[in-house]
């Protein structure tokens, strides 16, 4: 697996990420362009979920690490805030999203959403620390243990040119 350390960047507070993540979707909805899709380094997915309570959609705008199978993985850390972030609780309730619909750079497929555990979490956390440390400072400041969530492509929807 080749390493996928991401660029420098400044730490964005939880409030500066809840604005940020709005903007970023509004992008990825307009444009496949490497500027939106890729960025620090990271290259990002676009997950939808269905609120639990509410019944309504939801976006989220996410870097993504590969796996050794190239599977995409997310990481519900919110910068190590000390619960987990919405869309994370939203995806762990199969019964509101049993598949998610996830939009990648180029295209859009449906997902049976993973939450890792056991072994499996403990080897894919080694492998994605060792690319983004960050994510070692982010636990220290929490006391749950933060998720992760692979997203394979259960089915392709669209790809675009």
């Amino acid at each position: 697996m080749s390493e996928q350390k991401n660029d420098e960047f400044i730490e964005p507070s939880p409030e500066e990420i809840v604005l940020f993540t709005k903007e970023h979707v509004s992008q990825m909805e307009q444009t496949d362009g490497d500027d939106v899709w890729l960025l620090a380094g990271m290259n990002h997915v676009l997950v939808h979920t269905v609120g639990r309570k509410s019944g309504k959609m939801h976006k989220v705008a996410l870097p993504f690490w590969a796996d050794e199978n190239g599977h995409r993985v997310v990481v519900a850390s919110f910068a190590g805030a000390e619960r987990n972030p919405s869309w994370f609780v939203n995806l762990a309730d199969r019964t509101a999203n049993p598949q998610l619909l996830v939009r990648v750079q180029g295209a859009t497929f449906w997902s049976t959403a993973e939450i890792l555990e056991g072994d499996d979490y403990t080897k894919t956390w080694a492998a994605l620390t060792a690319d983004r440390d960050y994510y070692n400072n982010y636990q220290t400041r929490t006391e749950r243990r933060i998720p992760l969530v692979r997203l394979p492509e259960t089915s392709l929807i669209a790809r675009r040119a």
